[in-house]
């Protein structure tokens, strides 16, 4: 098991990546100072069946008292009412200031129960434990946490940093194909914006990747979270550094929203925001025509689409772009890449951005 830590001072938190870390999570929650009691497991109506029985039971073993609640599958239940709903839960569990909440799922679960432990009587643990590659990878370390908004994704949230992440990737197995592959997004960006040499490794791994070798797997998702972890210990609330995760998903956030959220998965999106962050590059940031050649092979390797989707410049697409959370007057920080490996932030007009697209 790949395990290392998270420095963010009183934040700190270790991360257990490897197989079988489902059947530990009583056992590591321990270790990393949660205290027995009355507990949440927050997953969804497809990860329950599969997972919350085994993580109950590791729970129980290690003298905590779970509750499972149970939310719909998808992106539609990270909501003002699904989280209204997980307080009655919450209320009727008995959860205390001294109590923990389990997110066990993917994005979505972690983003939905990580905000619900956030304000909770102003603020309970959190564990995250991924169960999906984009998850995996990216969304369950660095205590960003939220729900949608109808106008634009994660208007509402709050930093919560978990007390502890546990990716077991033998879950990767049970992902849908579309599922599996839109994780990748997540895994190729880092390479994109901040190591090289991992593009060269991601190429040649695809084919094992897609197979999904459990050691092939282990090791990129650690590499992804060990990347994810050096930006956000030098900048844990993104004021700076940290904008660079970002690389993909200004247009990628405007297309999911502009489509309905679920209509295109997130990675699905970012991949699709990539494609287009390259075409800027080109234009704005003198990335060469080898590099971005080379970052969208790699991207359509891994089975995801690049280019953008037929009808996207409408005026849902202008609205959702203008309400970027990083919008600075009547434009946007947006993430440019000059190489692979290495990215930086550059203040773009939002017509600049869609005339840019064409």
């Amino acid at each position: 098991m790949g395990d290392f830590r998270v420095n963010l001072g009183p934040n700190s938190h270790p991360v257990h990546v490897g197989a079988g870390a489902l059947a530990r999570v009583g056992e590591l929650a321990r270790a990393a100072g949660l205290k027995p009691g009355r507990a949440a497991i927050v997953t969804d109506s497809v990860v329950a069946p599969m997972y919350a029985g085994r993580v109950a039971a590791s729970l129980r073993a290690a003298g905590f008292e779970p509750e499972t609640a149970i939310v719909a599958a998808g992106e539609a239940s990270k909501s003002l009412a699904t989280l209204s709903d997980l307080f009655d839960r919450f209320a009727a569990a008995g959860l205390d200031r001294s109590s923990a909440v389990f997110a066990l799922g993917g994005g979505v679960v972690g983003d939905l129960a990580g905000f619900a432990a956030a304000v909770w009587m102003r603020g309970v643990a959190v564990v995250q434990i991924p169960t999906t590659m984009l998850a995996q990878v990216d969304s369950a370390l660095g205590g960003k946490t939220g729900i949608n908004h109808s106008s634009a994704k994660n208007l509402i949230g709050a930093f919560h940093q978990p007390r502890l992440v546990v990716a077991d990737v033998a879950a990767l197995a049970t992902l849908p194909d579309r599922a599996f592959r839109e994780g990748l997004a997540e895994v190729i960006k880092y390479g994109a914006i901040m190591d090289a040499p991992m593009i060269a490794a991601l190429e040649a791994a695809m084919p094992a990747i897609l197979r999904r070798d459990p050691e092939t797997l282990a090791g990129f998702v650690e590499r992804s979270l060990r990347h994810k972890a050096f930006v956000v210990e030098n900048d844990e609330r993104e004021g700076g550094l940290r904008k660079i995760l970002n690389f993909g998903h200004t247009v990628g956030h405007a297309l999911e929203a502009s489509a309905g959220y679920g209509s295109l998965l997130h990675g699905e999106a970012v991949a699709i925001g990539m494609g287009a962050a390259v075409a800027l590059s080109r234009a704005c940031a003198n990335l060469s025509a080898t590099d971005a050649e080379r970052l969208l092979a790699l991207i359509r390797s891994a089975g995801l689409e690049t280019r953008l989707p037929p009808g996207w410049r409408g005026e849902e697409f202008e609205r959702a772009l203008k309400l970027d959370k990083k919008r600075a007057g009547a434009g946007v920080e947006f993430v440019l890449i000059d190489r692979l490996g290495h990215a930086f932030t550059k203040q773009l007009g939002f017509d600049e951005i869609i005339s840019a697209l064409g």
